[in-house]
């Protein structure tokens, strides 16, 4: 089917959009996000409308979208004019800057960082971090910058991850375990050592494991190691056998 779409024009593909049962029809959305031709492209365009579609189809071509495994530059434009200057439902916004991130992520790793779609949606996210006033929003301008990995944002998250508030930390240091082990520095790590040890103040349990798996994971040292198991012994056992386990893989 995907072979055919790839063979279609434009107005086939969006007649048959149009054309096509209710039910069916996200199928057939996941089927031209796949083909990624010029012309299905166009067809989705024209034929999602972010203000008026049921949500439950924007969403599963916006998961398609995310999930897409060697996104194009036009996938990630298309998914930014979406969403550009329009009045979304909180889930679909959430799950459209998600993917955006994914996408640019995905982008990037296929060695197209310089496309100028990329640099649009890694100028999209920063700004409405920066603009962002309430802490879930904060939160999943967070999580898209997790899923782009992009080296440039690291100082971003680490300072979120130590200076914000729960939830805000939580998702900062959740999003910085998915960097690559060449990109976690010294600077990175000393960050982690003063959130897993409260240097500053109290930091959730979750924000504390994930810095504590951060440390294992990306070439410990072994003083990090013995700190880490002696921080266990004022820990609740779940914690404590968690991280106990965790340093018994690494070894």
């Amino acid at each position: 089917f995907i072979q055919m779409l790839h063979r279609a024009k434009k107005r086939d593909v969006l007649q048959l959009l149009r054309r096509a049962p209710e039910e069916t029809r996200p199928l057939l959305v996941e089927a031209a996000v796949a083909t990624q031709s010029v012309a299905s492209l166009a067809a989705l365009s024209d034929f999602l409308d972010f203000s008026k579609e049921p949500k439950h189809l924007l969403e599963r071509f916006l998961y398609a979208a995310a999930f897409s495994p060697r996104p194009s530059g036009e996938l990630l434009l298309l998914v930014l004019d979406k969403l550009d200057g329009k009045q979304l439902e909180p889930e679909i916004w959430e799950t459209g800057i998600v993917a955006v991130g994914s996408l640019v992520g995905k982008l990037c790793q296929q060695k197209l960082c310089g496309l100028q779609a990329v640099q649009r949606g890694v100028e999209t996210i920063l700004r409405g971090l920066r603009g962002a006033k309430e802490e879930p929003e904060v939160v999943i301008y967070l999580l898209a910058l997790g899923n782009a990995m992009l080296p440039e944002t690291i100082p971003t998250l680490l300072e979120h991850a130590e200076d914000g508030p729960t939830a805000v930390t939580t998702a900062a240091t959740s999003a910085l375990r998915q960097f690559p082990v060449p990109l976690i520095s010294s600077k990175v790590k000393r960050v982690m050592r003063r959130i897993f040890h409260q240097k500053r103040k109290t930091y959730d349990k979750t924000c504390r494991l994930a810095a504590a798996e951060i440390l294992l994971d990306n070439h410990p040292l072994p003083m990090d190691v013995i700190n880490i198991l002696l921080a266990t012994s004022e820990m609740d056992t779940e914690t404590a056998t968690f991280l106990l386990l965790k340093v018994q893989n690494s070894l």
